[in-house]
């Protein structure tokens, strides 16, 4: 029987592989701003459409959820059907989504709506990265457009609060969702025109059980401890953490046996693979586990608005683009895993001295202490992400992304998922035992009930920025053990 060979990437000149770049760059850009963008529009968002303390719960985890526990499939079909065609669906469908978001009339259609949007940016974002496998299938090229790429991401992550901040002063809650129509319309039409098409030419069968098996095992995990944080641990935590556990198992076997798996599991008996995967959860998990309460910080106990404290943000943003000149040459020096584990540990040491810097006088000291967080946490995605995809066929691109993805989306909610329950156990532990319940519930609580020159609001601002602190010592701990674990799995030779 003669063997059939791959079908190869099409080859674009030097200028529209990185045109290209540009509208992948500009879709994941979109999707992390939309990420972060909705927590200042909840305020206003409660005023006009009253809803419910579940749903704004829901309004705010559905996304989440169902973009991790669609990765993987969304992934699988992008390799099956064609990137670029599941990508500008995809893209489409986001906009539609957008547009039914922000005229929501009711809390219960934005949930619907957010679920949509969850939806459609699964099949975007491990397309991005799969047409990225495909463009560039020079080593050093790619590794320059995915540290881009990564710096895209990033940077989303601190312009949400920015483009919230500027729409939420002069617009309706809406506006924060509206604004993507427009976009996604100039980014169908550059995909169109710029986009290769790609696909795998031998996908084999579709295995819609594995499909579902793999949702089931991601979406109670995430669901448990989000739970776990708002409601404590229960026996609906209990059950749904189980449900998680037994669908993965079953979902873990199932690959194993199956002629054509949605993800290959074996992969993960390369240490190589596993250590780059892991130390990209880590990186995603301290990170966003870190700004989303340094957000909160800002505002409360240094009394910045929201725009300001998008823009005190930046200096984390600002490093990660740095990585993008950098990145070569330091891979040159030290090797692959040499710099993952050597950008792990920088970024650890910088969180260390943000939880010294919290009680600076002057922001200036607490700014200078998130370059090295961004820059090292921007340098371990760009060459993680490299390495997952690097590890696998072109044509098994999408199935490769997927599995990144899905550790950079679950690093993120378990993040603030569980940095967010340290936060609040230790802020809780330092006031005083009787303080009201309002003050305990959290410090955004506080700061509605209470007179802010008041001795009680000093004790809670300083109980917050302890709790800061601590927190941020927790994750460069966590930071730390994952540059060990880079530094002895991550093969080293150099580029």
């Amino acid at each position: 029987m003669t063997a059939i060979l791959p079908t190869p990437g099409p080859v674009l000149s030097h200028r529209r592989r990185w045109a290209a770049l540009g509208v992948l760059v500009g879709a994941v850009l979109l999707l992390a701003v939309d990420g972060t963008v909705l927590y200042l529009a909840v305020p206003s968002l409660t005023r006009e459409l009253a809803p419910t303390a579940t749903e704004i719960l829901w309004i705010g985890d559905v996304y989440s959820l169902a973009l991790a526990g669609l990765l993987v499939t969304a992934g699988n079909l992008a390799d099956r059907f064609g990137r670029k065609r599941v990508l500008l669906i995809g893209t489409a469908a986001f906009g539609l989504a957008s547009a039914l978001a922000a005229f929501s009339p009711t809390a219960g259609v934005l949930v619907v709506a957010r679920l949509l949007l969850g939806v459609a940016g699964a099949t975007i974002m491990p397309s991005t990265l799969s047409i990225i496998r495909t463009l560039f299938a020079d080593p050093r090229e790619r590794t320059r457009a995915i540290a881009i790429w990564s710096a895209g991401s990033g940077g989303g992550i601190a312009l949400g609060p920015l483009v919230g901040g500027v729409l939420l002063e002069h617009y309706w809650w809406g506006s924060v969702f509206l604004i993507n129509v427009p976009i996604v319309i100039g980014f169908l039409i550059a995909g169109a025109l710029l986009l290769p098409e790609s696909r795998d030419p031998h996908p084999g069968r579709f295995d819609l059980l594995s499909a579902g098996l793999s949702m089931a095992a991601i979406v109670p995990l995430v669901y448990a401890v989000k739970h776990a944080v708002s409601s404590g641990i229960d026996a609906q935590v209990g059950v749904t953490a189980a449900a998680g556990a037994v669908s993965g198992i079953l979902f873990v076997r199932r690959q194993r046996r199956a002629a054509n798996p949605l993800i290959d599991v074996t992969l993960f008996r390369n240490a190589a693979f596993s250590g780059a995967v892991l130390a990209s959860f880590v990186a995603v998990f301290a990170l966003m586990g870190l700004l989303f309460f340094f957000s909160q910080y800002l505002q409360l106990v240094r009394g910045f608005s929201p725009l300001q404290a998008g823009f005190a943000e930046m200096p984390a943003t600002l490093a990660s683009i740095v990585v993008v000149a950098a990145v070569g040459v330091v891979v040159a020096r030290l090797g692959r895993g040499r710099a993952v584990a050597v950008a792990l540990a920088v970024a650890a040491l910088g969180l260390a001295l943000v939880a010294v810097a919290e009680r600076a006088p002057q922001y200036w000291w607490l700014g200078l202490t998130l370059v090295p967080v961004g820059l090292g946490v921007g340098l371990a995605l760009t060459l993680t992400v490299d390495s997952v995809l690097s590890a696998v066929p072109r044509d098994k691109a999408g199935s490769a992304s997927a599995i990144s993805e899905t550790a950079y989306e679950l690093g993120a909610a378990l993040g603030i998922a569980i940095l967010g329950s340290l936060v609040t156990v230790v802020y809780r532990a330092n006031l005083p035992a009787a303080a009201p319940g309002e003050v305990r519930d959290s410090l955004a609580a506080a700061v509605n009930v209470l007179d802010p020159a008041s001795d009680l609001a000093r004790t809670a601002r300083e109980a917050f920025t302890g709790a800061m602190q601590v927190t941020s010592l927790a994750a460069a701990a966590v930071t730390a053990v994952a540059a060990v674990i880079a530094w002895r799995t991550i093969p080293s030779g150099k580029d």
